[in-house]
């Protein structure tokens, strides 16, 4: 059976769906304290992001009417932008006592024929509905906000399907969301490991010894401090004129931007530059085992820090550390950097600079700590055994992303079926 095939109603049907209008703060006392869902707690995925809700003063008039319950489907009215279309959607399941409602900028369906439907197989719908652009022509321009046309919003089916086929369906997509939580989860852990293991190394190291004060801080005993300049030669690169072609044409040198530093160890490059471009612009080789940084920009990428892996050519973006000799690991430095994220991006956007950038000249006198060679590797090699496991789950968590994102098309679009599966639901009708 294919989708064509099923029968359908409308959101506007008012015999299997209600709406609800978000919530004003209002003025009229009495008031109370109140959980308020806003568009910044809207997740792609469809999924509520609590971690920065709203609580606020309402009244408690307004309150009482607006109320969200499990099952509701909370949607995006106001909002968007030019890469993301208004008319996102959230299914509302929080295990909170507080009360909890919802902005002005958004609306609630309450599934009121529950006979009829499941809520969580309406909410995947919608979401679907979203994702394959569906409220994109929807939207309307004011004031340089973006608003749903709910009226035509309305006008979206929904099919009619047996009550346990839709349960079926709603319990694999919940399923696989779960688990890309519980990877989420990990991620978020392993990551807040691996920063309190550096905070744990760079100030006490492996040895157990006493410290003595540096300019760094407390230190142990036996490590100095030094420029980082002192390991070798720090330079930057520049970008050939992209409208020559003879700079890019059959390309095979690597070149890198600074988009490459989230890599952490670069293997592979995704554009490349001539040997004619290397002489004419003066494109300095950087050798395998030299740690690059982000030196330039507004966003997160300023301050990040990698290790290519191959030899290569670097944008006016990037600053490289080349090593002069064997007595530091690139990896050693590259951590204690990190651990020095938000120190460094301080001194690039300090003083109200727009420019937001560091200097070679800058990065050749900024102090690191020196612990003997066999040390920086030990250091190293358990901080990247953290990299390691938070690169697992990442790399599971995408593709489970990817496995929802294929179910979600192929369940709504009737391509594959699950009527006939023996699925266990107690998850979504419980």
């Amino acid at each position: 059976m294919s989708i064509s095939a099923w029968q359908t109603t409308t959101l506007a049907d008012s015999t299997k769906f209600e709406y609800l209008n978000g919530l004003w703060k209002g003025k009229k006392p009495p008031f109370e304290k109140a959980v308020v869902i806003r568009n910044t707690n809207f997740r792609n995925d469809g999924v509520l992001d609590l971690n920065n809700v709203a609580i606020l003063e309402v009244e408690t008039r307004q309150l009482q009417s607006r109320l969200l319950r499990k099952g509701d489907i909370i949607i995006e009215r106001s909002g968007g932008g030019p890469k993301q279309p208004v008319g996102r959607v959230c299914y509302f399941n929080v295990d909170d006592s507080r009360p909890h409602s919802f902005s002005n900028f958004t609306t609630t369906l309450r599934v009121i024929d529950r006979e009829a439907y499941l809520p969580l197989f309406v909410h995947y719908n919608l979401l679907h509905l979203y994702q394959t652009g569906f409220t994109f022509p929807l939207q309307r321009a004011t004031t340089g906000i973006r608003n749903l046309d709910f009226g035509a919003y309305q006008e979206a089916k929904i099919p009619v399907l047996p009550k346990k086929e839709q349960e079926k369906i709603a319990a694999v997509l919940w399923k696989v969301q779960r688990a890309i939580e519980v990877e989420e989860k990990l991620v978020t852990a392993a990551r807040e490991l691996k920063q309190s293991t550096m905070r744990q190394l760079f100030t006490h190291g492996l040895r157990n010894e006493k410290h003595h004060d540096t300019d760094l801080g407390l230190l142990p005993k036996s490590w100095s401090t030094v420029p980082l300049g002192s390991f070798g030669r720090i330079g930057n690169g520049s970008t050939p004129l992209k409208t020559n072609p003879g700079y890019w044409n059959n390309g095979a040198i690597p070149w890198l931007t600074s988009a490459k530093v989230y890599d952490v160890t670069i293997t592979k490059a995704d554009q490349f530059v001539t040997s004619l471009a290397v002489t004419e612009c003066h494109l300095p080789h950087v050798k395998p085992g030299s740690v690059l940084m982000a030196i330039t920009g507004q966003g997160k990428t300023l301050g990040h820090v990698a290790v290519t892996a191959i030899e290569t050519c670097v944008s006016q973006h990037i600053a490289f550390l080349a090593f002069a000799d064997d007595s530091a690991n690139p990896h050693f430095i590259r951590l204690f950097l990190e651990s020095r994220y938000a120190e460094l991006r301080g001194v690039a956007l300090g003083g109200g600079s727009t420019k937001g950038a560091l200097t070679c000249g800058f990065l050749k006198t900024f102090l690191v700590p020196r612990p003997e060679r066999k040390e920086q590797d030990e250091i190293a090699s358990a901080l990247m055994t953290i990299e390691a496991k938070i690169s697992v789950h990442e790399r599971k968590r995408a593709a489970l992303s990817d496995l929802f994102q294929t179910l979600l098309h192929q369940l709504m679009t009737a391509q594959i079926r699950v009527d006939k599966l023996e699925i266990d639901t107690k998850e979504v009708t419980a």
